[in-house]
């Protein structure tokens, strides 16, 4: 019993067991994948029409990118405290937001909403800076495919979320708002303490732990792919939608197994083996940098201290070195890469934002609603998944541009967006599975691209600042466009009625006009990010047909 209970003691204090907990709670930290669920509920109940429910939605993804305040928290706080900042802003944003739509309080200004979603939505960044950042320091030679995990998890928590609130309230749609509230908060709070930083040790066996990992979550995806068809299909009663639930959870802790027999193998090495004595060479050879290396990095380094960065701001080191925030900020590239993300960003996060009031203006019923929402996110997580295992395979194997990679998603996204803008039957099934793809297939594109041309040094604050052209690109392309648009048609429908706005509380456009001249904005907007691609396309061609990992090889004495 006391070998068992100090084996607990390990595995609860192992990098393994630290993953599986960051990989339930980035599947929490996907919730404003749902705001096209629960947004015909606020909607209705507030009496907002399409502009105001579309401004929420920007203030909702402004909160979703803006991930400075998580990261400038965490230099200066242990990894626990992020989470749980990040669990009581989940937790109240949401609460608020069930509390206005339920009328439990009075009706809120639009303002307040706005601060309230924002809060809730900036929840998911301190859950990103705590559980992805911790993971990848922890096992710093599988970055990549940590990344892509973790990433594709919150993919796929739009589709779990949807399983859990049909089990537990069946399809009352405003309870999916607690939901919201409690489940990400509970999960940051009761894995708050096990994710940690620890010594990293690269262990042999390590990239196929990440495959097993994989696998699971694949699986997890296509039962979750399954369960959205045959629901539709079907007429499920509570007990199923719970057998449905409890099949999810258990596949959920699957990585649990995985976790504690990886532990198991390291207790045991540690053990019968006598690791100790070895200890401190085997970190020296894992690192293997020699004294002449050590000097000349040293020697850079005091080299840049001594420079200002606005002394150098134009002064730029060749592509995959080390830049300093100016610099790539500053950069062609950057803004190159920061206009193709405000297209095609922005565009998909109009796209899922909308998603209920396309269903809604195209006669479909709730449940194919809660189906689409599903289905997209889904899709995000292949689409991550795809970005980021595929694209490696090319760059390593036959020097494909990464940024070419990001040309091929944004055309794929115009088929989408087309698809709306000319619906037929069953389209916007097959325009949701390509607009999640996309959407999923951005991020991890934009965020090795950056990690790739401007070096690892100032990571954290770079990637923070490319995103932000998403937000960005979802106000102008979604509140401004989106909105006024589908609003006109909304007051030109009345009209042919015999009616004005001041008749009617909620705004509603039935038909495909509705959102047909907004998507083809979407789509031609998307198409000139695809064009803006293929220039940094031409501009990096030369860098990725080179050996861009080389230096990282050289450095830790990897062959």
């Amino acid at each position: 019993m006391g070998g068992a209970c100090k084996f607990a003691l390990h595995a609860l204090d192992g990098r393994w067991f630290s993953v599986f907990a960051s990989f339930l709670i980035m599947a929490g930290a996907g919730a404003t994948y749902l705001f096209g669920t629960y947004s015909k509920d606020i909607k209705a109940t507030l009496g907002y029409d399409q502009t105001t429910l579309n401004l929420l939605g920007f203030f909702k993804d402004l909160g979703a990118n803006v991930g400075v305040l998580s990261g400038l928290l965490a230099e200066v706080t242990p990894t626990w405290f992020v989470l749980l900042v990040g669990s009581a802003m989940n937790f109240s944003g949401y609460f608020m937001i069930w509390l206005s739509v339920t009328q439990r309080i009075a009706k809120p200004a639009v303002w307040q909403m706005c601060l309230y979603i924002c809060i809730g939505a900036n929840s998911q960044n301190f859950a990103n800076t705590g559980a992805l950042v911790t993971c990848v320091k922890n096992f710093p030679e599988s970055r990549g495919v940590m990344l892509g995990m973790l990433k594709g998890f919150v993919g796929l928590s739009g589709a779990i979320f949807t399983q859990f609130y049909l089990a537990i309230y069946g399809t009352d749609s405003k309870s999916l708002i607690l939901l919201i509230a409690w489940l990400p908060a509970a999960l940051s709070v009761v894995f708050a303490y096990t994710v940690r930083e620890r010594k990293p040790e690269r262990q042999p066996n390590e990239l196929k732990v990440f495959y097993q990992f994989l696998i699971v979550s694949i699986v997890l995806a296509l039962f979750l792919m399954a369960m959205n068809i045959v629901e539709k299909l079907v007429d499920f009663s509570k007990a199923a939608y719970a057998g449905s639930a409890t099949v999810v959870c258990v596949m959920l802790f699957i990585p649990l197994i995985i976790a504690i027999k990886e532990d198991w193998i390291q207790w045991n090495l540690k053990h019968h083996e006598g690791m100790k004595p070895a200890t401190e060479a085997t970190a020296e050879k894992k690192l293997d940098i020699t004294p002449e290396v050590k000097s000349e990095i040293s020697r850079e380094q005091e080299e840049k201290v001594q420079k200002s960065c606005f002394l150098t701001i134009y002064n730029k080191p060749p592509r995959g070195e080390d830049y300093t925030i100016l610099q790539a900020l500053l950069s062609i590239d950057m803004l190159i890469l920061f206009a193709a993300t405000f297209c095609g960003l922005g565009a998909s996060l109009t796209a899922v934002d909308n998603l209920g009031q396309i269903g809604e203006s195209l006669g479909y019923p709730a449940k194919t609603i809660k189906s689409f929402v599903s289905l997209v996110s889904i899709w995000n997580f292949f689409g991550r998944v795809f970005a980021g295992f595929v694209s490696e395979s090319l760059l390593v194997r036959y020097k494909m541009p990464r940024p070419l990679m990001m040309t091929f998603v944004l055309l794929l996204a115009c088929v989408g967006y087309l698809l709306i803008a000319f619906p037929f039957s069953g389209s916007v099934y097959v325009a949701s599975v390509i607009t999640g793809f996309s959407f999923g297939a951005q991020l991890p594109l934009l965020f090795a691209i950056i990690s790739e041309l401007f070096g690892l040094k100032y990571y954290s604050t770079l990637f923070n600042c490319g995103q932000l052209a998403s937000p960005l690109g979802s106000y102008i392309l979604n509140v401004k466009v989106t909105g006024l648009l589908y609003d006109n048609e909304a007051v030109k429908e009345l009209a042919r009625k015999g009616m004005d706005r001041s008749a009617v509380k909620e705004l509603v456009c039935i038909g495909a006009q509705c959102f047909r001249l907004p998507f083809i904005i979407l789509s031609a907007v998307t198409f000139f990010g695809a064009l803006i691609s293929l220039i940094l396309v031409m501009r990096t061609r030369k860098f990725y047909s080179s050996d861009i990992y080389k230096k990282f090889r050289e450095i830790h004495g990897v062959n």
